[in-house]
Parts: C-alpha cells; structure tokens; sequence
C-alpha cells in the first residue's frame, strides 16, 4: 500500500492556497496550510477544518523553528507565500522584497536539509514590459527602472527563481517553477488591486466599474481551479524538476472589454436587461497616476505560451471567462448576502 503523501503549503490560507490545500485533501493527501495571515484568511480554509487530514498553522515561512518542524514532515511543498496586488508592491516595497526573497530562501534551506520536492510560484510580472507575446519561459525579460516600486515584485520574484534553480543544480534538490498568470476566482479578494473581484464588486453595488489607465491594455485570465490542476500536474512529473513553466490562459482581453463583460454577466446574473449603450455611463477611468503612484508603468499586454506545460502534462485550461465572472459574481453576490 502507498504511503499517504504529506503536503506542506505555505500561503496556504490565501486564494491560491486555499483552493489547493482542497484539492490535495480531495485527492488522498495529508495538508499543512502554513500562513501568517498577513493577506491569506482563516475563511479561505474553515471548510477544511474538520478533516483529519488538514493542519492549518498560523505562522512565518521565515520563522525557522516553525519551517524546520513542518518540512521534516513533508513530501512535498508547494511554496506560494509571498506579497500580493499591485496597491500592497507599491505601498510596501521593502516587506515586498525581503518577504519575498527571504521567504524562498528559508524554504529552500529547509527543504534541501530534509530533501522534500519543492514547487516555487512565481509571477507573470518577471517578463516586465517585454512586447514579445506570447511569453515563452526561456524570453528575455524586460523591467523597468529599480527606481519604480512598480518592479520591485518582479525582481524579487525572479531572485526567487534564481534561487530555486540554484538550489537544483547545486543541491540536487528537486525543484519546480511556477509562473502563474492572472489567476482568478470564487475567495479572491479585491484589496490589493485584483481586476475582476473589483470590477465584479462595483457592478454588484451599483457603482462605475473601475478602469486604470486607458483600459487599452490587455490580459488573459485563468480560473484558480485551472491553476491548480496544473499544479498538481506538476507536482507528480519528474521531467518537471529544474524546470519553469507557463500557468495561464491564452485568450486576451483589453480591460475595457473586461468591464463590459463583467457588467453583461452582472446583469444576467441579475435577471435585469444588459445595454451595451449605458456601458459608457458605467465605468470610470482611473489614471494610474491617480490609482497607485506618479509614473506608474504597466506593461500593454500579457500572454503566456503554456505548450511546454501542455506537451508535458497534457494539462489546457478548460474555464471559458464567462465561467470564471460567474464563479466570482455568485461568490461576491453571497458575501454580499451574508
């Protein structure tokens, strides 16, 4: 008989982490959600709490007693605790950066001393303001000036890369990197600058949808049950190890057309009839000078290259953005209940 598979996630109270903590516990596993709670939340895990198989532990990835424990009890660890939303990386640069790195660097020192597969989440904010779509893992990156806190997120999660692979090939530790691209769905919070929570929320409330920017700019969204399918795909797949991949949808869609997509699917799920002619009357543009900071760049477009992924696991993302506004308007729409 296999030996039940011990997981240890950090950030596992957050959106992504909780969503993940739930799908290990479904397929067999042993779970510790480990979280400060500094933007994760106990409500992201309350249904996991009377399964046997799940452990929440409310503490630091970088207090190293704590980390030292849980690792020597794990098989695997799927590292996603870091600093989230474009409005905390602007306020808080420096607990950006040093949660960042530090963070990574303490589970990477603890998993090589107890020899535990480590998956490392990054970001598709490392490729910065390269124009060359579709991103693919091996691309030049292109960041802006050290001088916009705007970047300090990206840089930091590159260094967090870069140790992950230095850790492979000078450890041999078993590492597998992650970048996840605009990941959405039901939990999600909007405080930190996530698009769609926030659009969803303003349409719901009857207030102007906001858009940053000229609303020209493009992204493609995918659904965190997507995200972690994949996740777990790789967490299974040898091949993978000292390896980056791709976690993202294909499908771009300017933020303007977000808006009004947001306000169609609000309006169906009200019962009430949609008119694409008041859309105008619904939206607000939002300067980003205005919305984070003078001089605030943003990159035009973002779409990931997710063959390599595919090719290896088989793994598309099966979540249409319908399916996605919908998860995530019924979830707002019960909050708003409660």
């Amino acid at each position: 008989m296999n030996r039940q598979r011990s997981v240890l996630v950090t950030g596992g109270m957050g959106f992504v982490g909780g969503h993940l903590s739930e799908a290990l516990l479904l397929g067999g596993d042993r779970v510790t959600a480990l979280d400060d709670l500094s933007t994760g939340k106990w409500d992201n895990v309350a249904r996991l709490a009377d399964d046997p198989n799940f452990h929440a532990v409310i503490g630091n990835v970088e207090d190293r007693v704590v980390l030292d424990r849980l690792m020597s009890e794990a098989d695997l660890v799927v590292h996603l605790a870091a600093v989230v939303g474009v409005e905390l990386i602007v306020a808080d640069p420096i607990r950006t950066i040093e949660t960042n790195i530090n963070g990574t660097a303490a589970v990477l020192a603890a998993a090589r001393r107890y020899r535990v597969k480590t998956l490392i989440a990054s970001t598709s904010e490392v490729f910065g303001k390269s124009p060359q779509l579709p991103f693919h893992e091996e691309a030049d990156v292109l960041l802006g000036p050290s001088s916009k806190n705007r970047w300090s997120y990206a840089a930091s999660k590159m260094v967090d890369e870069f140790l992950g692979f230095a850790y492979h090939t000078q450890h041999n530790l078993p590492v597998v990197v992650f970048r996840l691209f605009n990941t959405v769905g039901p939990r999600q919070s909007g405080q930190y600058g996530m698009v769609i929570p926030r659009m969803v929320q303003a349409a719901l409330d009857g207030r102007p949808v906001p858009i940053h920017g000229d609303g020209l700019q493009s992204r493609t969204f995918l659904h965190v049950l997507d995200a972690v399918d994949a996740i777990q795909r790789l967490a299974v797949h040898d091949v993978a190890v000292g390896r980056l991949f791709n976690v993202g949808s294909n499908n771009l869609i300017t933020i303007a057309d977000l808006a009004q997509r947001v306000l169609e699917r609000v309006d169906l799920w009200n019962a009430t009839s949609f008119s694409p002619a008041t859309v105008a009357e619904r939206v607000r543009y939002i300067s980003y000078d205005d919305a984070y900071e003078p001089g605030f760049e943003d990159m035009r477009a973002r779409r990931p290259d997710t063959s390599r992924l595919s090719s290896l696991t088989g793994w598309s993302a099966t979540r249409t953005l319908d399916d996605i506004l919908d998860d995530v308007i019924a979830d707002r729409a019960i909050l708003q209940v409660h």
